[in-house]
């Protein structure tokens, strides 16, 4: 038994079994795994005795005061507790932190629950070397038969004075751990500690059945530890494996008295149990409002203190009853969070677990809404209130990357516009790398018959042509080297003008046999403004979404140094899914990834978040709605069959230029006397009303606008659509 309970054969673990099984239906309390190891370590009589015929030194029990300060004393210790007469001998057998600041109803401080001994503020860890923690001990008084316990009216005498003990028959003291580390073991590994320092003597003591120290045939402290764990292991296993029995954490009771607790119509039974689940998960429930969206609630109810406010509970709460009560309280509650929950989700949204399982009993967190709370086991204290307070862990920030366009060697293709015995003609967009770095590619025909007549690195000329603008000389006529391979070639050290940008349509002819090359671009009709630009002339607007994007100018492309706006508008327009008229898609749960190249800090994710939801207030971006096939890959528009998943969409406005009033802008290239009347109100002659063709102009001008209410036409008035007038 010395090696767990797996080393332990078949035979002697149902004998284990039978005894146990026989001593948590004769105590009072429910049995923890250290008290399951006192009775067969020290021997546990089931007639009545108790501990009154074992060896036991009562001695060697250290000595506990009541409010006062006590050493470690994990479940399981045996204890002498002061008096003003003679002493009291108990066995502890049920522990639990009674905190200051847990209400008489159960209401507890987040920060409290999952917090560790010593803390005494939110978000604050004592750094103290000894930290202490208020305990509640609850011991057993007749552990030790009839002839070491007190008379019912001498118990009743010490719990009115509430001097040794409180009115509960309960001890409470201030804890001093030796260490943090200390404070964190587990029950187990405490009780092991205890008997290995403070009752060693009792321990090792010759006249128990079997001594640990024969068992692992020794006294050296790593045999007798070892030793030592596995008598528990070995006690654990045999309670875990008992159908007769139920267990919450450490301790054990029979599933006999849970169900008679159930039947039970009194205080603490059944009715009282279903009233204590319902409260915790309708906890956080937010009351309903007509109006307007309700905050995150989060609740949490500490079951002990909940226990003492049904009524009648009051005097069933006393000595051991105390423990039972709140085991079976847990137990029920567990039971409805794994029998009608989602990993603790319920259906009205609230989300309960177990938060803290030492603290008044055992603190439960609930919230609502849980739907956006990671899921896991409901079960396990998570300590989520105390880490709610601590400050976020500083994380490292992440510069964004500039990843590299996927779609640049499909983006803005040569076209051959024409190829005879006169010259050749090739159209392409402007790129920002030609800007940046000032080159030019060449048609491969142009660069073969080049290379052919002239070598490989002939000085050409290069005649610009800005339609409708006017340009430097020096930029007008350039001389430029042709840099030419056997099937490509581009000119080098191209001046472009200020005016040139990414994706300006380009039209190139060579005349056959000369060394000039002209490169002249299209006016637009009507200007058009896409974003922050003005665009005069033809564009590609696939070009125009991927490279004049933030960040990207001809003195250089990175999105270091830009703000959380900018960023995304960068990263939608350069990693989108991209259609033909420039309207860039992209998935939006990868945007921060995409970003930064991987998760970055939860500040900066914030940060894109935000942007986000200001860029679609704006109407700057637009959400849509796309899919992602099984390889992964998103798709616009969704296709049947695949996971809909949500899309920030950048479609470049092409808005028209509003020219002042009696005129054009300077240099503009527009028509004198033409003026542009934007949509506005126009009051009516009384008894006249608006038609219905421009109640709906009205609608679709307020929407362009953002207004957020009031897209009716107000009463008198009617709407005037933007046009232009004059000559």
């Amino acid at each position: 038994m010395t090696r767990g309970y797996d080393a332990v054969p078949e035979q002697e673990r149902d004998r284990l079994l039978r005894y146990l099984e026989a001593v948590v239906a004769a105590r009072s309390a429910p049995v923890h795994t250290a008290v399951a190891f006192n009775a067969v370590y020290f021997g546990y009589d089931l007639g009545g005795e108790g501990y009154g015929g074992s060896p036991l030194r009562l001695d060697d029990f250290p000595v506990i005061t009541f409010g006062e300060c006590a050493p470690v004393l994990p479940v399981g210790a045996m204890v002498c507790v002061t008096t003003g007469s003679d002493p009291l001998y108990a066995e502890i057998v049920y522990r639990e932190g009674a905190h200051p600041g847990v209400s008489l109803h159960g209401d507890v401080p987040a920060w409290v629950s999952g917090a560790p001994a010593g803390a005494g503020e939110p978000g604050e860890p004592d750094s103290g070397a000894a930290p202490r923690r208020r305990e509640l001990l609850v011991p057993d008084l007749q552990a030790f038969g009839p002839a070491l316990s007190l008379s019912p009216a001498q118990l009743h005498r010490l719990r009115a004075r509430r001097r040794w003990i409180n009115g509960d028959g309960h001890v409470v003291v201030d804890v001093c751990y030796p260490s943090p580390e200390a404070a964190r073991r587990d029950d187990l590994t405490a009780y092991a500690d205890h008997l290995l320092t403070t009752a060693r003597e009792q321990l090792l003591s010759p006249f128990v059945p079997v001594s640990l120290a024969e068992l692992v045939g020794g006294t050296h402290d790593q045999d007798l530890r070892a030793g030592l764990l596995g008598l528990l292991d070995t006690v654990r296993g045999a309670l875990d494996s008992s159908e007769t029995l139920r267990t919450w954490g450490h301790y054990a009771m029979t599933r006999t008295s849970l169900a008679d607790c159930w039947r039970d119509s009194g205080p603490l039974g059944g009715d009282d149990l279903k009233s204590l689940v319902a409260a915790v998960e309708h906890a956080a429930i937010p009351a309903k409002r007509r109006y307007g969206l309700v905050s995150p609630v989060t609740v949490y109810t500490a079951v002990g203190p909940r226990l003492r406010g049904f009524p009648g509970a009051t005097e069933l709460l006393t000595g051991t009853g105390y423990a039972a009560a709140v085991c079976r309280a847990n137990v029920a509650l567990a039971d409805v969070v794994q029998r009608d929950s989602d990993q603790g989700l319920f259906q009205n949204g609230a989300r309960i677990t177990l938060d803290d399982a030492f603290e008044s009993g055992g603190v439960w967190r609930s919230h609502h809404p849980g739907e956006a709370e990671t899921p896991g086991d409901p079960l396990v204290p998570a300590g989520r209130g105390w880490a709610s307070t601590l400050p976020a862990p500083p994380e490292p920030e992440p510069h964004p990357v500039d990843l590299p366009l996927a779609d640049d060697a499909s983006l803005g293709p040569s076209e051959l516009v024409r190829s005879d015995a006169k010259e050749i003609v090739w159209r392409s967009p402007l790129r920002l790398v030609h800007l940046i770095d000032g080159w030019l590619p060449l048609h491969p025909d142009v660069a073969r018959e080049l290379r052919r007549s002239h070598g490989r690195c002939p000085t050409t000329r290069l005649e610009l042509d800005h339609a409708g603008e006017a340009s430097d000389e020096t930029e007008v006529v350039q001389l430029v080297t042709a840099e030419l391979d056997d099937d490509t070639g581009r000119l080098t050290g191209v001046a472009w003008p200020d005016a040139f940008f990414p994706g300006l349509m380009l039209e190139m002819r060579r005349p056959l046999g000369s060394m000039v090359i002209r490169v002249t671009t299209t006016r637009l009709e009507e200007p058009v403004q896409v974003g922050d630009r003005v665009i005069g002339h033809c564009y590609d607007p696939c070009v125009l979404t991927r490279e004049d994007a933030p960040g990207s100018d001809r003195d250089g492309d990175s999105a270091v140094g830009l703000g959380p706006r900018q960023l995304v508008m960068r990263t939608v327009r350069r990693c989108g899914l991209l259609t033909l008229d420039g309207h860039a898609l992209l998935d939006r749960s990868v945007l921060p990834s995409a970003a930064y190249g991987r998760r970055p800090a939860r500040s900066q994710t914030a940060a894109l978040e935000a942007a986000v939801a200001e860029l679609l207030a704006e109407r700057v971006l637009e959400p849509a709605l796309g899919s992602r096939d099984t390889w992964g890959q998103p798709h616009f528009p969704a296709l049947d069959g695949q996971s809909a998943i949500p899309l920030l969409g950048y479609r470049p406005a092409r808005r028209r230029v509003i020219r002042p009033w009696g005129g054009t802008e300077p240099g503009g290239g527009g028509l004198p006397g033409i003026q542009f009347v934007p949509g506005h109100l126009r009051r009516l002659r009384p008894g006249c009303s608006p038609s219905e063709l421009q109640r709906m102009a009205f609608r679709e001008h307020c929407r362009r606008l953002g207004k957020a209410d009031g897209w009716e036409l107000p009463y008198g008035y009617t709407f005037v659509t933007e046009h232009t007038r004059g000559h």
